[in-house]
Order: structure tokens, then C-alpha cells, then sequence
């Protein structure tokens, strides 16, 4: 039986984890599959570049969310209520739709007690999974970003929105950049007038960049909050998709101490 081909999709995605968490669960548990790395330019010709390089599955990063979720046949009741997919499988020439990144980021945030109020700064496709299954879960969940326009379809789902022109700053529990700004640069994800009034009250900060420490990191450290990066975010996704791409035949604990492995090389 051939290799299965499996493989990250994003711009950028040299920067990615994703290709050695799952060959390290790959090699540990003994299946027969390869994960590697593909910088997609254009996000419309992401079915069709799968087909191409003949993959059984991908997950997909920024900036193509959105496109993974159009790319998809049959997409799972979560991806389909929230409207994103960062994870599809090719099964019998159909591509089937999931999301991972929101139960993948609500365990990751599991470890902040008495959370009740969450700020996102930046509302693309992360934020549209993860918003759903926070509010879900109780969450009051409000989201800030630069344009209006994005935050239209959170607006309609009854979230309370704001710009960086109309916000009015409240207290938050836990304040979260999901963006990918400092991933690359130096630059914060929102004013840094803003960023200075909504961190000093917050419980914590959380970023899902991971692997760094970023702007937004270390001005929340330098107003001496507790901070968190993307890397048990990445991981419990990772164990989820790696679930999906193995057709269940391995349980996340299983999986775990494999990836586990990528953030300590």
C-alpha cells in the first residue's frame, strides 16, 4: 500500500510546526504516512492543487480558511455552522470539511479559571470558529478589528463588534490577538493606545502565533500578565486532525506524547 500523503497548506508556512508534529506520531505509531509543507499563493486553487500533488489530507493555515471551507463536498456540522475548515481529508475522491481549530483552542484556554469575558483582537477565520465555541461554552465573547467590513456576519450572529475607530474599551478576562500580526514583523494587532487600557485589567493574554515571543506577548508581560503563545492551541488541533487524517484508529492520548515531542526539539 502506498505512502499516504498528507500536508500543510498556507502563506507563510515555512514557519509551520504542523509537518513535524505529525511525522513524529506518524513514525511513533507506525503508520504509513508522510506530512510536508506547501506555500499556497492563491487560495482558489487550493482543491485543486490537493488533487494535483495527490494528498489524502491537509490542514490549512492563514490565509485560505475560507477557501478550505468552499473547497469542501461535505463539511462536518461544526465547520458548517461556523463557516471555516482548517482541516480536510480526500476520501473516495471527496473532500470532507473540519474544524479542529476551535476545540483544539478551547482546551487550550481550559487552564484560565474564572474567565467569563473574552476580547479577539482580529475576526478572520480562527475567530469564526473559535467565537462559536466559546459562546457556546458561556463565553461572552467580543471582538475588535481595524475593519468594519469583517465584522459584519459577527454583528449578525448578535457578538458584540467594534473598530479600532469606534471602540469603547471595557474589562476583559482574558484578551487574545488572532491575528497574524507580530508573526513576521514587529508590529500589535490593535492600537497600542488601546492595547495599554484592556491589558492592565485582564486576567491573562493569549496569542496564536506561536513559537515566539511577540509584540503583543511582551507588552502583556511588561504590564505583568500571565501569557500563553499558540503551541497547545497547535497541538490539541494537530492531535484532532491527526484523529481525522488516521480515521480514528488512534485516541488523542495516543497521539499526544508523539506530537508532544515537536515543542521540545
Amino acid at each position: 500500500m502506498a505512502k499516504k500523503l498528507f500536508a500543510i497548506f498556507g502563506n507563510p508556512v515555512s514557519h509551520s510546526k504542523s509537518p513535524l508534529m505529525h511525522n513524529l506520531a506518524f513514525t511513533g505509531l507506525n503508520f504509513d504516512g508522510c506530512y510536508t509543507r506547501y506555500r499556497l499563493e492563491e487560495g482558489e486553487r487550493l482543491r485543486e492543487t490537493l488533487f494535483t500533488l495527490g494528498l489524502k489530507g491537509i490542514n490549512i493555515t492563514v490565509p485560505h480558511k475560507e477557501h478550505a471551507y468552499e473547497a469542501c463536498d461535505i463539511l462536518d456540522p461544526f465547520a458548517q455552522k461556523v463557516g471555516a475548515v482548517n482541516t480536510i481529508v480526500e476520501k473516495e475522491g471527496k473532500l470532507y470539511g473540519y474544524n479542529t481549530d476551535a476545540p483544539g483552542f478551547l482546551k487550550a484556554i481550559s487552564e484560565f479559571k474564572e474567565v467569563k469575558t473574552v476580547l479577539f483582537l482580529g475576526a478572520g477565520g480562527t475567530a469564526q470558529s473559535t467565537s462559536s465555541i466559546l459562546r457556546d461554552e458561556g463565553y461572552e465573547v467580543t471582538l475588535l478589528n481595524r475593519s468594519a467590513k469583517r465584522l459584519e456576519k459577527y454583528k449578525a450572529e448578535g457578538f458584540k463588534t467594534y473598530t479600532f475607530d469606534d471602540f469603547v474599551p471595557s474589562k476583559y478576562d482574558l484578551v487574545i490577538n488572532m491575528t497574524s500580526a507580530g508573526l513576521e514583523d514587529d508590529s500589535l494587532p490593535a492600537p497600542q493606545e488601546i492595547l495599554d487600557h484592556v491589558i492592565p485589567q485582564a486576567k491573562a493574554c493569549v496569542d496564536v502565533i506561536y513559537g515566539k515571543e511577540t509584540p503583543f506577548l511582551k507588552l502583556s508581560k511588561s504590564h505583568h500578565k500571565p501569557t500563553k503563545d499558540g503551541s497547545d492551541m497547535l497541538l490539541y488541533q494537530g492531535i484532532i486532525a491527526f484523529e481525522y487524517f488516521t480515521d480514528h484508529q488512534f485516541s488523542f492520548e495516543e497521539i499526544k506524547p508523539y506530537m508532544q515531542k515537536a515543542f521540545t526539539v
